[in-house]
């Protein structure tokens, strides 16, 4: 299998091969004066586009005061403004509320719609039921097994179990023998799916702890009973951004010497980084996620152009790592990456 690679340098690398191919393709003065009024529309909250105030509406799986959310939210909200969209937002974390929502949105007639397919058997129905009333769709995040066979345009995201070899990978890199897999949504299939992708791949014992997700110190207890009962684990690994400070308190506690890695970004996992606390974070870019998801919506809205061919379109993974954490804090406060 084809190693994922790793570290924000090699894919600023293809970003700037990327660029410089593009703004060889036309003028150096007419690129800049597109990006200098499509910089100037952003912060003045004014479209760059003249096309009809389409409604896109986005229903998610996340529960309250998830900060990974925040960050999709964000990129859907900005690249709203820029496409002359009105920009919707709604989510619970319960299947069933999540599927109600979707449908409250399809009887507004909205011109597009995004969704998330954490637990995609409760939402099929209702996914279907958007496609035969000509609203079309995008799947973001979870779900990109499912999304072109429920009626989904395209999906945005990173493949779930490809992430988990990451992991394994890097876990067999630094060396570690026995890890901790901590699941906090149950049945949600991308984190089975990323447990399993790590279980995959790495050549040491993996354990799946299941945990409360939505009861933060019930989380760090149950880590650290752990801990404390097994003392040969020298790994975490925990699946979101909030619950790797859970962990670092956890492993505090319980005297482990264990390494405490996560899935997903944010300004105090990049602080982690830094300070020792965590050993490497994996990134799939929500910002891009929410803010691709709009744009792709618009493009379709407009040109009917699809991107992905019918596979899903990558955001991610990404091995973040001490070393990759200070050009990134800057985005992380802001709230972008």
């Amino acid at each position: 299998m084809a190693r994922v690679r790793t570290g924000v340098r090699a894919i600023g690398a293809v970003l700037a091969a990327v660029l410089g191919a593009s703004l060889a393709g036309c003028s150096a003065t007419g690129g800049k004066r597109a990006e200098d009024a499509r910089r100037a529309a952003e912060a003045q909250g004014r479209a760059a586009v003249d096309t009809p105030r389409w409604t896109f509406a986005m229903v998610t799986h996340s529960g309250d005061g998830d900060t990974f959310w925040d960050i999709v939210q964000r990129g859907a909200e900005q690249a709203a403004v820029k496409d002359n969209v009105k920009f919707l937002y709604a989510h619970s974390d319960e299947a069933q509320q999540q599927a109600q929502l979707v449908q409250t949105y399809i009887d507004q007639k909205v011109d597009g719609l995004i969704v998330t397919l954490a637990k995609p058997d409760a939402m099929k129905d209702v996914v279907a039921k958007a496609t035969r009333a000509g609203i079309p769709v995008i799947t973001v995040n979870s779900g990109s097994a499912e999304s072109k066979a429920y009626g989904a345009l395209t999906h945005i995201g990173q493949d779930e179990t490809v992430a988990g070899e990451a992991v394994g990978e890097e876990l067999d890199r630094r060396g570690r023998k026995k890890a901790l897999c901590v699941l906090h949504e149950q049945g949600n299939v991308g984190h089975e799916q990323r447990c399993s992708g790590t279980a995959k791949t790495f050549d040491g014992d993996l354990q799946n702890l299941y945990v409360d997700g939505t009861n933060m110190p019930d989380v760090q207890a149950a880590v650290e009973a752990k801990l404390q009962t097994d003392p040969s684990i020298d790994a975490v690994v925990t699946l979101g951004a909030p619950f790797a400070d859970a962990a670092v308190q956890a492993k505090r506690a319980a005297g482990s010497e264990a390494e405490i890695d996560t899935f997903d970004l944010n300004a105090k996992v990049v602080a982690g980084l830094k300070s020792g606390d965590l050993g490497f974070a994996v990134d799939q870019q929500p910002y891009l996620q929410g803010y691709e998801a709009v744009d792709l919506l618009w493009l379709y809205r407009y040109n009917a152009d699809v991107l992905g061919g019918g596979r899903p379109v990558l955001t991610g993974p990404q091995i973040i790592t001490e070393k990759d954490a200070a050009a990134l804090q800057d985005y992380t406060e802001r709230g972008t990456r």
